[in-house]
């Protein structure tokens, strides 16, 4: 699976499809074959954290 290199392009794909798709981020990286702890590092370094109760990426 092609995904953003962009954190913030990464944080809004991922958000679109926590949103649209799936409802877990455990389902996503396991649907798409994506490494969780790469994910939510790359993320945490632009200040966003999953939010499990919104499954969404937040500051």
């Amino acid at each position: 699976m092609n995904i953003p290199k962009d954190p913030v392009m990464l944080m809004s794909y991922l958000n679109t499809q926590l949103r649209d798709n799936y409802p877990s981020l455990e389902e996503l990286v396991k649907s798409l074959g994506l490494d969780e702890k790469e994910i939510t590092e790359k993320l945490a370094s632009i200040g966003m954290k999953y939010d499990e109760k919104q499954n969404r990426f937040l500051p």
